[in-house]
């Protein structure tokens, strides 16, 4: 049954809109893969020469244990926002004699495979194997190694553990943050020593192999939690079964006054407003609002000119990044409907786009109170609040005529990764990269005026133009629109 499993896998694999693609984004995603691994690799074998000339006096291999814990919630952050549990198509086999032990076993099984698990074996293996060069006993050596891949796997389920409970919050990033917060403090804080801790743990268990049981034991535990966790929640009923909520109706009338497109702005702001996932992110606009205040009140950042627009242009454009970067995925669900209806794409777009554009007048308004820490910063949101309307929002709507993967709003809100590909990743580069880059160059050669200007003016030419940009942009959604409409038909 297993090998029926991998069979169906890998032609689900092969067969999913990801390969439709263009093969540089393929090709580039395993470009980062490679520098990864490199990186690693390099980490593992001249970390021992490293830290014996950083810290001579010490023993680097007691000197890397006691920085494992800050290793362990780091890669647990990391696997929280990036790493998603592997899922099959599960509901067509819940009506076959097959065992749910069986599903429940292969999932978590699969998990164990994941690129997130193997990537730390690259720096593990060669460090331990440069600690045998330099003399550490062999015994001592493969038990520290065996116990870090424990640890690997531990992390791999106690990820999955802590989205359980998380999946039915509205900020669903808070208990991983709250139990990395609380284990950082106590460390910090000298409240407990868990640095310290883990650091004598694992040396403890290198010096005497048969305490390696403990870590074992842990992941026995962590692994049937999760089997208990999926199986429980393996049923048809529990796939059809949905939750009944009273729907509350809104004003929407005020959208009449933008014509044509009032039906579609009207469909986004119920979209938005009744579904988990987008519900999630309008509530976030806060953070992106005072995003300022991790940075302006101390005052090196506000001698460092060139972050004014990278701020700027995330404060006000936080809707508009988050928003546009999933259109028209947000409608996947009917998309197929909504093609097969007789309206015009070129309509269908501006309702986003004048939805964007509102999103960044309103955060740019909301955030004057930002001239507290200086003329500057103001007017240097300004000139990114323009150039988010002319440049961003049409660089926004493009990269979306890419998108391939079906969204599902049911699922967990905040930071849910479902849905995303190389596209989201990708169009960070123009969105955020280049404007702080232009603003950076041009105040450090000419100043800080010539930096605003030039991001006004590149806003004025795209809000010009915005008429000739549409309609190349509605073209290749147009060219787009079949090869969506089989990729949003796919559960990715």
């Amino acid at each position: 049954m297993i090998k029926h499993f991998i069979n169906l896998e890998w032609k689900q694999y092969f067969r999913s809109s990801y390969w439709q693609k263009s093969i540089a984004i393929n090709i580039l995603m395993v470009f980062f893969a490679l520098y990864f691994v490199g990186m690693f690799l390099f980490l593992g074998a001249f970390l021992f020469k490293i830290l014996g000339n950083l810290v001579p006096d010490q023993d680097p291999f007691t000197v890397v244990n006691n920085f494992i814990f800050y290793w362990i919630i780091g890669d647990l952050l990391m696997r929280f926002f990036l790493q998603k549990l592997p899922v099959m198509s599960v509901k067509p086999l819940l009506t076959l004699p097959i065992k749910r032990s069986t599903v429940v076993n292969y999932v978590l099984g699969k998990s164990a495979l994941s690129f997130f698990n193997f990537l730390p074996l690259f720096a593990i293996i060669p460090f331990s194997i440069s600690l045998l060069s330099n003399g550490y006993d062999t015994s001592m050596v493969l038990t520290w190694m065996f116990t870090m891949i424990l640890i690997v796997l531990i992390i791999n389920f106690i990820n999955f553990i802590i989205e359980a409970f998380s999946a039915e919050t509205e900020l669903s990033f808070l208990p991983v943050i709250a139990v990395v917060g609380v284990l950082y403090g106590l460390d910090y804080f000298n409240i407990l020593p868990m640095r310290s801790l883990v650091g004598d743990g694992l040396l403890s268990i290198a010096n005497k192999p048969i305490l390696i049981l403990i870590p074992i034991a842990v992941l026995l535990l962590c692994y049937i939690y999760n089997y208990k966790i999926l199986k429980g929640k393996l049923f048809l009923d529990s796939s059809l079964k949905s939750k009944v909520t009273e729907v509350k109706a809104a004003d929407l009338s005020w959208t009449n006054r933008f014509g044509d497109i009032a039906p579609f702005m009207q469909l986004d702001l119920k979209l938005i407003w009744r579904n988990k996932r987008t519900k999630s992110m309008a509530m976030l606009l806060l953070i992106g609002l005072l995003y300022g205040l991790f940075f302006y009140p101390q005052p090196m950042y506000r001698d460092m000119e060139f972050m004014f627009a990278f701020i700027g242009v995330f404060s006000t454009g936080f809707f508009l990044i988050n928003f546009g970067q999933f259109i028209p995925a947000w409608d996947s669900g009917y998309y197929k409907m909504l093609m097969s209806q007789n309206i015009k794409y070129e309509q269908y777009l501006r309702s986003k786009f004048i939805l964007m554009i509102m999103s960044v007048a309103i955060l740019f308004i909301l955030g004057i109170p930002y001239v507290y820490f200086g003329w500057k910063i103001l007017i240097a949101h300004f000139a990114a609040a323009i150039y988010n309307i002319g440049v961003n929002s049409h660089v926004i709507l493009y990269g979306g005529s890419f998108n391939r993967k079906k969204i599902d709003l049911d699922k967990k809100a905040a930071f849910n990764y479902q849905g995303t590909g190389a596209v989201q990743w990708l169009i960070g580069i123009p969105l955020m990269v280049l404007p702080m880059a232009l603003f950076g160059l041009t105040n450090w050669l000419v100043g800080f005026e010539a930096a605003v200007a030039l991001l006004i003016v590149l806003g004025v030419t795209g809000i010009v133009l915005h008429k000739k940009l549409m309609t190349l942009i509605t073209k290749k959604y147009l060219d787009s629109k079949y090869k969506m409409i089989d990729a949003f038909s796919q559960d990715n």
